[in-house]
């Protein structure tokens, strides 16, 4: 099962992270998600074509995934789970596109 968690900073915003099977194959995916709040958090995956839904807060986002999400520009990231190896985020334009390794 899935997992994810939330946390809110304090202006108010949320970070959204949830572990989800990896559309390209093997593993799961950790994407992370920075809104207003959790609903609108999920909206904004939901409009890109993913089935998201957040069952409490089993695996909220750890400070280094807050620090991720906050300085990139468009707040939505993904990088693979488990990471054997260091990985870099990437944004979800990546892996979404047909042509994802």
């Amino acid at each position: 099962m899935p997992g994810g968690g939330f946390c809110k900073l304090p202006g108010g915003s949320m970070v959204v992270a949830l572990s989800l099977p990896n559309p390209a194959g093997d593993g799961e995916v950790r994407i992370l998600v920075h809104a207003v709040n959790r609903p609108r958090a999920l909206t904004r995956l939901r409009n890109l074509g993913l089935r998201v839904y957040l069952r409490g807060n089993s695996h909220p986002p750890t400070p280094d995934e807050i620090t991720a999400v906050l300085h990139h520009p468009d707040g939505l990231l993904w990088r693979t789970t488990p990471s054997r190896e260091p990985e870099l985020w990437r944004p979800i334009r990546a892996l979404l596109s047909p042509g994802t390794p």
